[in-house]
């Protein structure tokens, strides 16, 4: 009964593998280390560098170590990048995610848990947005998740795979216990920019847009904590080997905040007001988007344990600031 987890060495990928370690499941992870670490991943759990697109692999994979259960968190997931650059985006989304589930399948995988987005509905109308919401998707970064959402939907219609579709919000935060966080130079995460700055490892922070139809003009976000994500897959999990029907959720907490409340909450609790610069607004950024969680909840049994803003902020600021330290840190000596 092993779980392979493919993007286990990325920001949400490794918080998975943490808690799959923590509850003493078997599981192996499936990682290009593109933007994932390899000292993210416990050294109890095999790390296999390599293509989860590349399907005799992950045949291999299945065969070798009995894989009974894929989670799928490999992918690209900045949306301004998906709008530069839409073919990459659906080749590595899509395209790839095509050949992870014809592996599964072929191999008798029999539980599969997928990691979707908010992005897939666009600009909803109505907020907060439920899973039957229109789908109506803004950026090739959400067209590229909603057509693996709908791979999935036909394969599990035709074979005994069952499927947990679940719609990210924004994710933050990291292990509170320090052993993992959002650790890729590049990332555009809000908060983890906003801690950056905070320590003075950038001159500002851009806010991207103050013209939307939101209360202060920014653009609001319901934000989870990545170690109650992590939960939330765990909870898939579970369903599905206890026998549950495949399901599409929602994985937030039910309220936005704007990105000056985000500023104004990593402003308080490090202590230091820095500077915060207008720029235009992004492509493929919608005004606002809100989770309703009531599926998840009634579902899975999902109960937040983080979610306050300012804890969210806390780990987050911990982990930027184990990130400096280890930057600063000297190189250990070579023996003669």
């Amino acid at each position: 009964m092993t779980v392979l987890v493919t993007g286990g060495a990325g920001y949400i990928g490794s918080h998975m593998v943490l808690a799959l370690a923590d509850a003493g499941r078997e599981t192996i992870v499936l990682d290009d280390l593109s933007t994932g670490f390899a000292n993210q991943v416990p050294s109890s759990v095999p790390l296999i560098r390599g293509d989860c697109g590349d399907e005799a692999l992950v045949a291999r994979l299945v065969r070798e170590f009995g894989v009974t259960a894929i989670v799928h968190f490999a992918g690209s997931i900045v949306v301004p990048d998906s709008v530069k650059d839409p073919l990459g985006y659906y080749f590595n989304n899509t395209v790839k995610s095509r050949a992870l589930i014809a592996a599964a399948v072929a191999g008798g995988v029999r539980h599969f848990i997928f990691s979707s987005t908010a992005a897939v509905y666009g600009e909803p109308e109505i907020s907060p947005i439920a899973e039957s919401s229109a789908m109506q998707p803004i950026s090739p970064y959400g067209a590229s998740k909603l057509m693996t959402e709908w791979m999935l939907r036909d394969t599990v219609a035709v074979n005994e795979l069952r499927a947990v579709v679940l719609r990210y919000f924004n994710v933050a935060g990291a292990d509170p216990a320090g052993r993992s966080g959002q650790s890729f130079p590049r990332a555009t995460h809000l908060i983890k920019l906003a801690c950056q700055a905070a320590l003075g490892q950038r001159s500002h922070l851009d806010v991207f847009g103050q013209d939307y139809p939101t209360p202060d003009g920014t653009c609001v976000r319901d934000y989870i904590h990545v170690g109650d994500l992590a939960r939330a897959h765990v909870l898939a999990l579970d369903h599905l080997e206890r026998g549950g029907e495949s399901l599409t959720l929602n994985c937030g907490y039910g309220r936005g905040f704007s990105v000056l409340e985000v500023i104004e909450a990593v402003k308080r609790v490090s202590g230091v007001d820095f500077e915060v610069r207008l720029a235009p607004r992004r492509a493929g950024d919608p005004p606002s988007l809100v989770a309703a969680t009531d599926l998840i909840r009634d579902r899975l049994g999902f109960k937040p344990m983080r979610e306050d803003l300012d804890l969210i902020v806390t780990d987050a600021l911990l982990w930027e600031e184990a990130l400096r330290e280890r930057a600063r840190a000297p190189e250990p000596a070579l023996s003669a």
